[in-house]
């Protein structure tokens, strides 16, 4: 990975791991404050994610003391004042809403947060699948402080993990909680002692990519689909989902394995 310093507007890292990929968040020196070009860059890393047959999962991390900061407001104003996104179309958003002309991200992605994690980190991680943090992290969906609302998914999120109640509390208070609370709200899976986050959220991760690609893509997708359309919606989807994965190459190395007594070797159709 690139240990370069940062240009004062930030960037996005990448790096290949095997069927892994890792996107670190790289501005340190202003706790990882997102700027539009950081933004529309992780769109980016995003989509390469989900259109490079090679990658089976990614990783989301960041570089320095902290996950970020969230919005560098004064460079999005503008932006926002607009009613512009720094996303352009045909991108993977990387906050999942499902926006019209922007896409949906289909890969499992794992995000290892650590120190402070405010407003559009909460966002991000709350858009991903599986949440590691670090014991000493800090929370904090503060933007009714700042006299906007948050619109990258905390209001459906947060009460769809936690309940109603639990999510106004700190919706509507903007006050900082811990990596405990975090968990206990079903906003983070794991707590690690700090400097070990990104380790674990890798060995997740690349437990994932040992799985078979297409089976591991239908599972995410239809989970997702029984939160946001309900159980009925998702169930429906079974029958055809289940045969296709079942006449794929997949599968049938799936069953080999199994009569062979070895570990299976997927390929992704």
């Amino acid at each position: 990975m690139d240990t370069t310093p940062a240009p004062a507007e930030g960037r996005i890292l990448t790096e290949v791991r095997g069927q892994t990929l890792l996107i670190g968040i790289d501005r340190p020196a202003k706790r990882n404050g997102f700027t539009p070009t950081m933004m529309r860059a992780l769109a980016e890393a995003y989509t390469r994610l989900d259109d490079d047959p090679v990658l089976r999962v990614g990783v989301l991390h960041a570089i320095g003391d902290h996950f970020t900061a969230g919005l560098d407001l004064p460079a999005f104003a503008p932006l926002m004042q607009r009613g512009e996104y720094a996303v352009p179309h045909g991108l993977v958003d990387p906050l999942n809403l499902g926006d019209a002309g922007w896409r949906r991200r289909t890969k499992p992605l794992v995000v290892a947060v650590k120190g402070i994690t405010f407003t559009l980190g909460i966002e991000l991680m709350l858009a991903a699948d599986i949440v590691v943090a670090a014991d000493d992290g800090r929370f904090s969906q503060l933007e009714v402080a700042r006299g906007i609302m948050a619109t990258g998914g905390a209001t459906l999120r947060m009460a769809e993990r936690a309940g109603l109640g639990n999510a106004l509390l700190h919706l509507l208070t903007g006050d900082d909680f811990n990596s405990a609370e975090a968990l206990r709200l079903n906003f983070v899976q794991r707590v690690v002692p700090a400097g070990q986050e990104l380790d674990e959220a890798l060995r997740i991760a690349e437990r994932i990519a040992r799985q078979a690609p297409l089976a591991v893509i239908a599972t995410r997708l239809n989970a997702l689909k029984a939160v946001e359309q309900g159980p009925q919606a998702a169930m429906a989807d079974f029958d055809a989902t289940q045969q296709r994965l079942a006449l794929s190459e997949d599968a049938a190395e799936g069953v080999a394995a199994f009569r062979e007594k070895r570990p299976p070797v997927f390929k992704g159709r």
